[in-house]
């Protein structure tokens, strides 16, 4: 797997990432992907580590040229900060049980809601457990605006399916398209967007072009995210499926007695998620046990046996850290690791996406020049 994902990396360094500026918004198909790197399965569960993409990149590339796919990937980077310093949104996300249709929510999670390209995006999602970013917008807007389904219902849908689903890119993603992530600003699908962007392939779409956004006002305020170590402690290391990075850690790992690669069931999860998407989750985790001797696969309730204190690579907010806070409420027993990338970055994540950007000079600056975590 890793090896896959470093070939597909490499073909779209090579041969997309040149074009990727001026196509990237065509959405052609999911038989057409070559305008795109598609490489968001990977970088969710770290396999590639998205600070090493952006260090390959610019070992080949002027930041002018690339410098907008270099932002995509800091998308992702800056959600993960964002919602680090406001941890309450996903609670909140998480406990929410808004009202709805159930005959309107059943048509549009099995694809019978009469809007073409809305329903083909239900089956693709489904089969491919992918959809191109465009379609991701469209998608929710259609959700929430024309078929006035609660936004967090489809954010669960897509969580269920996607091969990439990240608890703070696919959250804060729904709520920026609601216009409650930036208050009083939505996003709405047009027919003649849609239209361009696939080519022609859809096109008559009737839609609500009109909506207003929704009202939300509760207000988080930032607050300091979690002291994270960056060296380690105990004997036994523990990750989850959310950093499976092996580039650069083999003498890391080696320091360890053992290390547990814990992948909950949907038992342990707030939000189900499809079985090939647990299958491909595990078959992540494999592919790391082959890389790494010392480590081995665990269940959740295996883990919980154990009578040990633990290095943790640090997940982010989400399932896993959901997981940790349960079991393991004083923390006595864990040591969380952070990446120093990820500490530095979040320092420029309290405000909005501009705040994050105009710093990205600064943060490749860094990138480019300080020692990594695990070396």
């Amino acid at each position: 797997m890793y090896e896959k994902a470093n070939q597909e990396k490499l073909d779209f360094i090579q041969k997309g990432l040149k074009d990727y500026s001026s196509q990237r918004n065509y959405d052609f198909g999911p038989e057409s992907r070559e305008n795109i790197s598609t490489l968001s399965k990977y970088i969710s569960h770290r396999i590639i580590n998205e600070y090493d993409l952006i260090r390959e990149i610019l070992s080949e590339y002027n930041l002018q040229k690339v410098d907008k796919f270099i932002q995509e990937v800091f998308w992702r980077v800056y959600w993960k900060g964002w919602l680090e310093h406001r941890p309450e949104v996903w609670r909140d996300f998480i406990a929410s049980s808004p009202n709805h249709s159930e005959e309107d929510y059943k048509k549009a999670i099995i694809g019978e809601t009469g809007i073409e390209c809305f329903d083909d995006w239900v089956k693709e999602l489904k089969t491919e457990n992918y959809l191109h970013n465009h379609a991701r917008m469209w998608f929710a807007s259609i959700w929430i605006f024309t078929l006035n389904l609660p936004w967090e219902l489809g954010a669960r849908f897509f969580m269920k399916h996607l091969f990439d689903g990240d608890a703070a890119s696919n959250t804060l993603s729904w709520r920026w398209v609601a216009g409650i992530q930036t208050q009083g600003k939505n996003y709405l699908a047009r027919e003649s967007n849609i239209r361009k962007f696939t080519n022609n392939r859809y096109v008559n779409t009737s839609l609500n072009e009109n909506a207003l956004p929704l009202e939300n006002y509760k207000v988080y305020s930032p607050q300091e995210i979690r002291y994270l170590h960056t060296v380690q402690k105990y004997k036994n290391l523990v990750l989850f499926d959310s950093d499976l990075n092996v580039n650069g850690r083999q003498s890391f790992f080696k320091n360890y007695e053992n290390i547990f690669l814990v992948l909950l069931d949907n038992k342990k999860r707030n939000v189900e998620l499809d079985d090939k998407v647990l299958k491909f989750k595990k078959t992540l985790q494999e592919a790391f046990t082959n890389k790494i001797s010392n480590s081995q696969i665990i269940d959740e309730d295996t883990f919980m046996k154990l009578n040990e204190e633990f290095d943790v690579v640090y997940p982010s907010i989400g399932e896993n850290l959901d997981f940790l806070n349960r079991e393991f409420k004083n923390f006595k027993k864990l040591h969380f690791i952070g990446l120093k990338e990820d500490i530095f970055c979040w320092q420029y994540s309290k405000k909005g996406f501009f705040n994050f950007k105009k710093n990205i000079p600064e943060v490749v600056n860094y990138l480019l020049h300080e020692d990594v975590l695990f070396n």
